[in-house]
């Protein structure tokens, strides 16, 4: 088989990726909206979520806790967690809504990740290594943060912008 001048032969996994692209992003787009900081606000989130994650196995090893079957739920609470800003993304789009319950599931949902990192952190002996200062102070912000966001989404129920 010649190739012709200009034309661009795929293998199977380059195939394979690009068909997943093709499903993924637009479900992405869907579920959680298509605006940058909808695109950097998961990818915070996915972040924090593997290091929750990894800081959690170190401890559970640590501290002789470690259970398949508690790891096995804790991959699906993480799905869980991670469609919560999903459904506040459609709730916006139900109540015409810019955004904010998304928001406040977001930062919500990094708020308690955040936490459970720094407690498994600690737990794994991490304790010294850790800006506790700042992660307190970013947790307290993401908080305060979060009870304003739920403020103005209330506050706008059903105003059309």
């Amino acid at each position: 088989m010649l190739k012709r001048e200009g034309e661009i032969k795929l293998n199977k996994p380059q195939i394979v990726v690009s068909a997943l692209g093709a499903i993924f992003v637009p479900l992405f787009d869907f579920l959680y909206g298509e605006a940058d900081a909808v695109v950097t606000i998961m990818a915070a989130l996915l972040f924090f979520v593997v290091m929750d994650w990894l800081s959690g196995i170190r401890a559970a090893k640590k501290d002789h806790t470690y259970a398949s079957k508690y790891g096995i739920d804790g991959v699906f609470r993480t799905f869980f967690i991670l469609l919560l800003p999903a459904g506040g993304n459609l709730l916006d789009g139900v109540f015409g809504l810019p955004g904010a319950i998304f928001g406040a599931l977001a930062i919500g949902t990094i708020y308690h990740v955040l936490q459970s990192m720094t407690a498994n952190s600690i737990r794994a002996g991490w304790g010294d290594w850790l800006p506790l200062p700042v992660l307190d102070a970013i947790l307290k912000w993401a908080g305060s943060e979060l009870d304003k966001k739920i403020k103005r989404a209330a506050e706008r129920k059903g105003v059309e912008e």
